[in-house]
């Protein structure tokens, strides 16, 4: 859905990334045009370098645009987004600077802002990434909406860059400005985070896993995947891909197990994709496997995958929505050959057995237990 944002610097029109014209979901929220009314009003100068942190779709650096800032991101969508955006916009390729939280950080900050994003912990590696960028004179302002602001959020600013304090709230948005430190002594980046398994897992039971900040349940194993784990099929599949591959602990769980099998992992979040590649590195698997961040099985050929692993998630930031999923399952069925299986877990209470049903034509419950389903589906003809 195409939408209009006013902003000091002129209207821009944004949309999300894959662009549908049935996603109700808006490419820019309060907590955006908060911070930007902030920015004209308090005539914050945008000479110098300009840093915006976790800029969902674009909306912030293609306002500021005419400032050349740099935008940091760990979503490939949201920079994808963000690229439309700038040339609707007619922004001059190149005008605009776009890093992932993967690339080296900027060597000097006049301008930190920062979009709050759901993960603590991915802020937290960011801001310690950024900080020895960071001055005594760099203007820092957090935005987000209120629900999205805690006090762990306050705390984590303060302690990595400096005394912290919060704007009142307007249309439930809040800014947050900070006043960065030079001498405070930063705690040392906890992340990557790695961990060994538990028994219990099938063929990764005892092996180790590495996450990057901000990946879903970086800290431990989620029951989710636990129960996935547990019911995976058997080796002999040829090529996997393990889609919206997290960690990428199932799709080396199937690399270990098999060690014939050419496994694509694949995710929207570069952090993700990182994690997946040390995951694999780490256990020695032998065999071959790709990583590759990017919009689910785009790119991937139709009909050339024997096996499709999913774990899709329903949300897209704060927002519920079944529309990551129905994508997912749709280039599955593209990407399969015929025979090729999908096979998902997910929670019971979602229904995904009646989305695979209404593609696939089919959906077998493969396990179940109160709070999860692992269902497969198989492409036919």
């Amino acid at each position: 859905m195409s939408d209009r944002m006013t902003t000091p610097w002129g209207e821009v029109e944004l949309t999300r990334f894959p662009e549908d014209p049935r996603d109700p979901l808006r490419a820019w929220d309060a907590s955006d045009a908060y911070l930007l009314r902030h920015l004209a009003e308090e005539k914050v100068p945008l000479s110098g370098a300009v840093v915006v942190l976790g800029d969902r779709w674009g909306a912030l650096v293609t306002a500021l645009a005419e400032h050349r800032p740099t935008q940091i991101t760990d979503s490939f969508l949201g920079q994808e987004a963000t690229r439309a955006n700038l040339a609707r916009a007619g922004v001059e390729p190149g005008a605009v600077r776009l890093l992932t939280t993967q690339d080296p950080p900027p060597e000097r900050v006049d301008v930190l802002l920062v979009r709050v994003p759901k993960s603590l912990a991915l802020l937290e590696d960011q801001l310690l990434r950024l900080a020895p960028a960071v001055h005594a004179g760099t203007v820092v302002v957090g935005t987000g909406m209120v629900k999205e602001i805690h006090t762990s959020t306050l705390r984590l600013f303060e302690r990595i860059l400096g005394p912290t304090r919060t704007s009142l709230a307007r249309q439930k948005a809040r800014l947050i400005f900070c006043t960065p430190d030079p001498a405070l002594e930063r705690p040392a980046n906890p992340w990557p985070y790695s961990y060994a398994l538990p028994d219990g897992v099938g063929a990764v039971s005892g092996r180790t896993v590495v996450n990057h900040a901000g990946v879903f349940c970086a800290e431990r194993l989620d029951i989710g995947t636990r129960f996935f784990l547990r019911h995976l099929p058997g080796p002999g599949a040829g090529r996997v891909v393990d889609l919206g591959c997290g960690n990428g602990v199932v799709g080396t769980a199937v690399a270990l197990a098999d060690p014939g099998a050419e496994v694509l992992f694949v995710d929207e979040s570069y952090q993700a994709v990182a994690s997946a590649e040390a995951t694999y590195k780490a256990n020695g698997v032998p065999g071959h496997a790709e990583f590759r961040v990017g919009d689910g099985l785009a790119g991937v050929a139709p009909g050339s995958v024997d096996l499709v692993l999913n774990n899709p998630p329903f949300h897209s930031h704060q927002a519920t929505t079944d529309a990551v999923a129905w994508r997912m399952f749709t280039g599955a069925l593209r990407s399969l050959r015929p025979g090729g299986e999908l096979w998902v877990i997910g929670n019971r209470h979602l229904g995904y057995h009646v989305k695979l049903r209404r593609l696939f034509g089919n959906s077998e419950l493969v396990a179940s237990e109160p709070k999860f389903v692992v269902l497969r589906a198989v492409k036919r003809g």
